[in-house]
């Protein structure tokens, strides 16, 4: 029913469980008291498999711990160190550090990510990412959704804010740009299976611009 997979990226392991359609109601011991409140929140039965789904995984690696959530809506386990959440058709995704905050992206490779990419690619993107490629589409977008998960704020500008350099296939630059500070996060960004991975590989460290 379930099938799991760990990917290590330096000080970052992304946990990975693989998963179908299953019986929610088998596996709510995962879930804590006000867990099982907010799944009676959600009615798409999609978006309440993965709520679930992301508590087996949660339950897998760290027991019982609550995931809580700051004030941006980003999540962390008390005691346990850093942590970010992402799904993908059939998987959900959890990584962890101990040693600094992290941003992880699922994507599934879908056409559809033309219809909007000029909503987050910049003038200098467009020019140096190849926009007809499909892969490298989902990738821009894919690495730009973990830059977000980092910048810590909202109401972001994906194509003036979150701004990218590939050096290679895996390995890029992302800049993530405040009003007086830029924040600069090397990624890897990887084709895994159907689906792209985007996380940060280091700490992220703060410049003025």
């Amino acid at each position: 029913m379930f099938t799991f997979e760990q990917i290590t990226v330096n000080d970052v392991d992304v946990h990975l469980m693989y998963y179908q359609d299953f019986p929610l109601e088998e596996h709510l011991h995962n879930l804590l008291p006000s867990e099982l409140e907010k799944l009676a929140t959600f009615s798409h039965p999609n978006r309440r498999r993965e709520y679930v789904a992301t508590r087996i995984l949660r339950t897998t690696k760290f027991g019982n711990d609550e995931i809580l959530y700051n004030s941006i809506g980003a999540p962390y386990i008390e005691g346990e160190g850093y942590i970010s959440i992402s799904h993908s058709t059939n998987v959900v995704g959890l990584a962890f550090c101990k040693h600094h905050a992290v941003g992880l992206d699922l994507e599934p490779i879908r056409e559809k990510v033309h219809r909007v990419k000029h909503k987050f690619l910049s003038e200098k993107e467009k020019a140096t990412f190849d926009v007809d490629s499909t892969e490298e589409m989902i990738k821009v977008w894919s690495a730009k959704e973990a830059l977000y998960k980092l910048a810590g704020r909202k109401e972001i500008i994906f194509a003036k804010e979150l701004l990218l350099h590939k050096i290679d296939q895996e390995n890029w630059i992302g800049n993530i740009i405040n009003p007086f500070l830029t924040r600069r996060v090397e990624m890897k960004v990887l084709t895994h299976k159907d689906f792209v991975i985007s996380i940060n590989a280091e700490a992220y460290f703060d410049y003025d611009n």
